[in-house]
This record gives structure tokens, sequence and C-alpha cells, in this order.
């Protein structure tokens, strides 16, 4: 089968003939029909510090896609020949302490495909069938193809309630930023604010509900306040840029006793204002992955009620193109980038 492999220990990606993978007794076999490309992907293909750290070449790359199950192991009895499927991209071990007891997002030996084994970037997977999940027929299958990083966006929103809150997002433009811009509309937020660096991004942000866009370098996340007629500070923060500047402007405009989701990686030398996360009272949360699997649940329910998350995918093209959509990835002017496999 074809599959992008990071097959050299240096900056690019390589399509390649491979084997079909191996099903065993617990297992699913999936022909990919569509797939996306994620930020760690482009780490993967910059071949950067986290990446040098963590990728074992060769490994096929690729943790956001879709597709049909073609055949499944000897033990499998819930999943069928011939279902549309996503996959949650951790695979939680289902013995530690936080597997146990429900919480298999912050398992203590989670393997991500696409990162510690092979991905979803190819003709076939092979996947745990405990992580295959067939999806209502009314959401299309490149909405489905994101919903990995949609879980993201969703864990990062609705970790607190949005009901009649206003809402500050940093890196608002990207992907998951775009993403839960259109959560927490669909939600019941009342104002949403954004701040990002790229007009595109900022373009892409407003098209996905958000109420006011800022340009860092140029505006004032207070002077958005004071033209939406905001007398205290956000209730709701959402952190997606890993932005140290950006992170402690939110946290200088949070309204005493706010809550702020942190999805973004923040660098190791960070300067926080400590003093305003404490004297306001400020409730920290970090986010990893999607909750396994409410989130997935919440996720299903928005899109077949009415979640229009469409305008994040800006390029579609057949995945022999991929050396391109990485190229663009690179530049940064995009949302989603699908890839078609069929």
């Amino acid at each position: 089968m074809k599959a992008i492999v990071k097959s050299k220990a240096e900056k690019g990606i390589w399509m390649e003939e491979v084997p079909i993978p191996k099903v065993g007794p617990n297992d699913v076999l999936i022909k990919i029909k569509k797939a996306a490309i994620c930020g760690t992907d482009l780490h993967i293909y910059k071949w950067d510090e986290w990446a040098q750290n963590t990728i074992k070449v060769p490994t096929i790359i690729g943790h956001e896609y879709m597709g049909v199950v073609v055949e499944t192991g000897s033990e499998v009895s819930r999943v069928i020949v011939g279902e549309r499927v996503t996959v949650e991209g951790h695979i939680a071990c289902g013995f530690c302490r936080n597997c146990r007891r429900g919480r298999q997002h912050i398992c203590d030996h989670t393997a991500g495909i696409g990162v510690n084994r092979d991905g979803g970037f190819a003709e076939y997977i092979s996947v745990p069938a405990q992580n295959v999940l067939k999806i209502d027929s009314r959401i299309p299958d490149e909405i489905m193809s994101i919903m990995d990083p949609l879980g993201n966006a969703t864990h990062t929103a609705l970790s607190f309630p949005l009901l009649g809150e206003d809402v500050i997002i940093t890196g608002i433009g990207g992907p998951i930023g775009a993403m839960a811009t259109a959560v927490c509309k669909f939600a019941g937020a009342r104002y949403i604010v954004g701040t990002d660096l790229s007009p595109y991004r900022r373009d892409l942000a407003r098209k996905m509900g958000a109420t006011m866009v800022v340009d860092p370098i140029k505006e004032s996340i207070k002077s958005a306040m004071d033209e939406l007629g905001m007398v205290g500070g956000f209730d709701i923060g959402l952190e997606c840029s890993g932005s140290p500047v950006a992170f402690n402007d939110m946290v200088n405009h949070m309204y005493n006793g706010g809550k702020i989701s942190l999805l973004g990686l923040l660098p190791k030398s960070t300067q926080i204002n400590w003093s305003g996360l404490i004297f306001k009272g400020l409730t920290l949360k970090g986010i990893y992955g999607r909750e396994m699997y409410e989130t997935w649940y919440h996720m299903e329910m928005m899109l077949s009620t009415g979640l229009d998350i469409s305008p994040v995918i800006t390029h579609r093209m057949p995945a022999d193109d991929y050396q391109t959509a990485f190229e663009i990835m690179e530049e940064g002017n995009c949302g989603k980038i699908i890839l078609d496999w069929e």
C-alpha cells in the first residue's frame, strides 16, 4: 500500500510502498478515505526538537482520518465490516489508575497513533477496535476526518460553562482556536473575542463566529472590550496560541474568578503573571486530547444538530500532493487541509 512515512531523521516526509498492516484479534483494518494534516504532523515534517526526541524512524504519520472497516479481528464483535468510522488517536492501557477511574485521556501509558505507532496517512490502518467510532451518517466524510482536532477544541471550550459568558481566545485563527470559536458560539457564549497575528487566520476566525478579532501588534484587547461595552473582564479564557505574551495578556483581562483552559504549549522559559492569577482567583485547567469518550459524544451531538465547522477546511487535494500540502501548512495561510485517499 501507499503511505506517507517519516523515513529519515531530517526535514521532510516521503510517500512509500509498505506492507498492509496485519490485524490482531482485537484490531480493525480500515481503508482510509479522508485524512487531515495536524500541527503535530508539521512538527514531524520539520523535524524540530520535539520530533527528534519523540519520533522513531521509520513511522507512518497522521492521526486525523476516517474510512471504512474492511476487516475485523477474531475477538471483535462491536465493529462491523462496511461501517464508516473514525478513530480516537490515543490508545490507553486500560489498567492504570486513571483508566480505571474513567480518565483515559490522561492514561499513564498512552500511545499516540501516528506518533508512537504507525498512523493513518496510508491506504490502510490497523487500530484497536475499542478506539473505533461509528459516527452519525448526517456528518460528512471530511468533517468526520477532523473530529480528532475538533475534539481538542471541544474539550478546551466545554471545560467550563459558557452560557451568557464572555470568552477570550488566544490564537483564535488557528484550526483549534477557530473550531473552539464555533463551539463557544453554539454553546451560548455572549461575546467571543480573539487575538491572532495572522491576517489570514483572523479572517478565518470571523467566519467561524468570532465577535471581534484583534491584531495584538496594532490593537488592544481593552479597546475591543470598550467597543463591546464590556465593564468587566472575560469570564472564560481559551489559550490556543502557545505564546507567553498572549497568555499574560489574557490573564490581565480576565474577570475575577475567571477560568482558563490551557491547550497551547507554552515554552519552558515562560514568565507568568502569578500575582494576577492569584489575586484574581483564576482557575487553570490543562487540556490534553479528548475526554474519552464524553467529548466524542458532545461533538457528534453538536455536529448532528447544527454546529458548522466547515469554514475551517480551506484546502482539499489528493494524497499524492502531500508535499504541496505541507508547504502550505508551513506558510501558515490555511486552516485544515484534507488529503483524499480514495
